[in-house]
């Protein structure tokens, strides 16, 4: 269980309230107007932003405190987040170990995770003779060799044309089924929400509310979703 309580996450000036709990191998979208701090929440669980009140608990721990990369958390930014002087395998095995001093089982780890995403054989391509596909899912698969528990995604699909990023869509659902990891993720698109997530948590007016049923949020959105939405 991913349990945010009586937390209030810091952006700036910003403050985000929340007293959320989603249970183990959900998949939540994060819907709201611009601005309304769907990012701030999950930044702040992945502990980039921090806490000024309140606590947020994985599986009955406190890890409010802990640095990001003791969290049992990884994130897929807008940008993907690639480095260009580096080529795939050394992309994707900074999931591992930040300094690439990888064991030939980390290695293994790596060419088992560009080829579960269909970039096999693509290992030493750097991200500038990728296509934006391509590049979507090396970042994916950083994120899939962390195993981690809770993946969180920040509309990183969200420059792809539309049958793109359903194709990617698809893959985290497939991933996520895999590894059972619980799924959070930033959408503007009501259709990816639909297609991806099984709960919403609508974020407006600084707070972030409890999920509930994304169909039934979509159908039948309170007034500041409504608004956005058109």
């Amino acid at each position: 269980m991913l349990k945010l309580e009586n937390a209030i996450i810091a952006n700036g000036p910003f403050r985000l309230s929340a007293n959320i709990e989603v249970a183990p191998r959900r998949k939540v979208a994060v819907i709201g107007p611009s601005g309304a701090g769907k990012s701030t929440l999950i930044e702040g669980i992945a502990g980039f932003l921090p806490f000024d009140g309140g606590h947020v608990f994985w599986q009955g721990r406190d890890i409010t405190r802990d640095a990001p990369g003791k969290r049992p958390v990884a994130m897929l930014f807008q940008d993907g987040n690639l480095f260009p002087h580096l080529n795939l395998a050394q992309n994707v095995g900074l999931g591992l170990r930040p300094d690439l001093r990888l064991s030939s089982q980390d290695h293994a780890k790596v060419k088992a995770a560009l080829a579960r995403v269909g970039l096999d054989g693509m290992d030493t391509r750097k991200p500038a003779d990728l296509s934006g596909g391509q590049r979507s899912r090396a970042a994916l698969a950083r994120v899939l060799v962390q195993r981690r528990d809770i993946l969180l995604l920040d509309e990183p699909f969200a420059a792809l044309g539309p049958a793109l990023r359903a194709e990617m869509l698809d893959l985290v659902v497939a991933l996520t089924n895999e590894t059972g990891a619980t799924l959070l993720m930033v959408s503007h698109a009501p259709e990816d929400a639909r297609r991806i997530a099984d709960q919403a948590i609508l974020v407006a007016e600084g707070r972030a509310e409890p999920p509930v049923d994304a169909v039934q949020l979509l159908d039948n959105p309170p007034p500041a979703l409504r608004a956005y939405l058109g």
